[in-house]
């Protein structure tokens, strides 16, 4: 029998003699590599935290306790230690478990997150909640694989370091934020610091050169800079932690005896814990990017089942790439994504004008603005779902300075397993309000390489949404063109009902239409291209070839296309009905099934045209 058997929430893990928490540590990557080869997930980041899992619920009393997660992903092994261990096969797949801390699946996630750099803010409001209501329990952040990277990371350590709250602060360096070498030195040292007698000692010291006139305060300062010096923490002690590390993170039992140490201590502390990102599996550990967030592999090899299609992202890192062997002022912009996005073939072929920022979408944004303000083309690419957190910085930075920036949003529309926190459900919307932005999503891969060449050429704020995933298998032209901003153009006509699609579901709307057409009903279908400028003539012609309209987006139906051409047909005899996401973060699931349940499918859209000339016949 497995330890892991007998393991069904935190309280039976302390019931193990340490001498078998490396044993479960075991278990637990191997349940979580199984279970990742079919579902797909985030690997890497995952197995590297196993030990630093264990040795937190070991020592903390989940639920309890509040141990908040950054980034999110790394919590796998904390799902299967809290209750949820009978559930984890079904991790990422509809109806099953969130691939991340949430709040309404467990007591135990105390904090939902997905994107990144938000625990110590997070972690400074319960502790400050906490204290008001005169409660006691641990407040635990574990912050890594990138998330320090994120301004928002330092805002909450200045908020925390000056408010003086109880609360601990890990720092899961898998060398994504610090690389430092750790030997037996290091982690005897760490574990030296967090016995009470050499705390007490230091407390004595400074309390003695303090009532030193003239000579204390600048004493303090001394011990303090050396200190620093011997522990790499400068940084974090300046800002008002104890700053205690760096320890190997792979020493489950030394990990639980230092936490039990720091456990009771006051003020804010930093544990610095080194973490190898894919330990545990061979082929993480040598590829830790490639596995980072992974598809579906075969266990024994590594290799990752692929199909032949060219996906969006791949037409994109092309075409930047040969456009940028034509024009100097090219330069590419990406925050902690160069893979996802495609641009790490362009950071090969010109290291001179690749920048990744790290976790800090807003910085790339004003970045971007700055270098377009001095004659250069920056291409500002990243999810859309991680552009969220620069709004501001668009619409202050660049669009209202009218800046040449170039955002490209990959992972527009549904992106599947990782739900709610990554479908890029509102781009449309939050960009449709910002005057001077053009706003543009390509039918196809074809016409993703010409509208990124139309950017480039605009001198105008833009931005491109284009899905995750593979094209429609269109043929590319040779060579880039520019498209006229602004217009669309009709795919199909016909004078029963008209689709208005913007961005892949042009497609979708092209086998709708199909279906129809075996029912002796001609359907126009109409690629808009264009958000903004609304080809407001395209739709006035359609009108005069019937009175039936239905829109179709892979965005919020609030503030998108639909709503758009609403206005533009608004005191007409129209009828329109519009087919996109609701207004609701939508779960998490394959794509194919979210698409049918949303009517965003050629059966969905036709059903819904058959469903508009039964009740005109009513």
């Amino acid at each position: 029998m497995k330890i892991l058997d007998n393991i069904d929430n935190p309280q039976d893990l302390k019931k193990l003699k340490k001498e078998d928490l490396p044993i479960l540590a075991k278990e637990i990557r191997e349940e979580i590599i199984n279970t990742i080869s079919v579902n797909g997930g985030h690997l890497a980041p995952s197995l590297g935290v196993v030990d630093l899992t264990i040795a937190m619920h070991y020592v903390f009393d989940s639920p309890s306790d509040k141990i908040i997660w950054d980034v999110g992903h790394q919590a796998y092994a904390h799902k299967i230690l809290t209750g949820r261990k009978n559930k984890f096969k079904t991790i990422r797949t509809h109806n099953g478990l969130s691939g991340f801390p949430r709040r309404t699946e467990s007591d135990h996630d105390a904090f939902g997150v997905g994107h990144s750099s938000t625990s110590i803010s997070a972690a400074l409001g319960f502790a400050t909640a906490r204290d008001i209501k005169n409660e006691n329990y641990k407040v635990v952040a574990v912050i890594g694989d990138g998330s320090m990277t994120g301004g928002l990371a330092f805002e909450g350590l200045q908020n925390a370091g000056d408010l003086k709250k109880d609360m601990l602060v890990i720092l899961n360096d898998n060398e994504m934020f610090i690389s430092q070498k750790v030997g037996a030195v290091a982690g005897y040292l760490a574990k030296l610091l967090t016995f009470g007698m050499a705390r007490k000692v230091e407390e004595k010291v400074m309390r003695t050169i303090s009532r030193v006139r003239g000579f204390g305060s600048p004493f303090r300062k001394f011990i303090k800079r050396v200190k620093v010096m011997l522990f790499p923490g400068m940084l974090f002690e300046e800002m008002g932690f104890t700053y205690i590390g760096p320890v190997q993170g792979h020493d489950i039992n030394n990990l639980a005896v230092i936490l039990e140490n720091i456990k009771d201590m006051e003020g804010p502390i930093l544990l610095h814990v080194i973490t190898k990102k894919g330990k545990g599996y061979t082929p993480a550990e040598n590829e830790p990017t490639k596995f980072h967030g992974v598809g579906k592999f075969d266990v024994k090899t590594g290799e990752t089942i692929k199909s032949g299609a060219v996906t969006y992202t791949k037409i994109f890192s092309d075409t930047i790439i040969k456009l940028a062997h034509n024009d100097k002022k090219i330069v590419a912009i990406t925050a902690a994504m160069p893979d996802g996005t495609g641009l790490d073939k362009f950071a090969r072929e010109f290291p001179d004008r690749y920048f990744d920022v790290g976790i800090a979408e807003g910085h790339a944004v004003t970045f971007a603005a700055a270098m377009a303000a001095d004659g250069m083309k920056p291409v500002c690419a990243m999810y859309s779902t991680f552009m969220q957190r620069a709004i501001d910085n668009i619409i202050h930075d660049v669009a209202l300075q009218n800046l040449p920036v170039t955002f490209a949003l990959d992972r527009a529309g549904l992106v599947g397993e990782d739900g709610g926190t990554h479908h890029g459900a509102f781009d449309l919307s939050y960009l449709n309000y910002i005057p001077n932005l053009i706003i543009m999503s390509p039918a196809d891969e074809n016409e993703l390489q010409h509208m990124l060449k139309t950017a480039l050429n605009s001198n105008k704020p833009c931005a491109i949404r284009y899905p995750r995933g593979t094209g429609v298998g269109i043929k590319l032209d040779k060579s880039p063109i520019v498209l006229k901003i602004g217009k669309g153009t009709f795919v199909k006509e016909g004078r029963d009902i008209c689709f208005l699609a913007i961005g892949n579901h042009v497609d979708t709307c092209l086998k709708a239409f199909e279906l129809l057409e075996k029912k002796n009903i001609k359907a126009s279908v109409i690629n808009m291209r264009f958000l903004k400028p609304l080809d407001i003539d395209i739709i006035q012609e359609a009108l005069l070839k019937t009175k039936k309209f239905i829109t179709v987006e892979e965005n919020s139906l609030i503030g998108g296309l639909g709503e758009s051409v609403k206005a533009v047909l608004f005191g007409t005899k129209a009828e329109i009905e519009c087919i996109g996401l609701p207004d609701k973060f939508v779960e998490h699931g394959n794509v194919k099934v979210l698409r049918k349940k949303y009517s965003l499918t050629p059966e969905g859209i036709a059903d819904k045209a058959l469903k508009m000339f039964e009740n005109g016949k009513n």
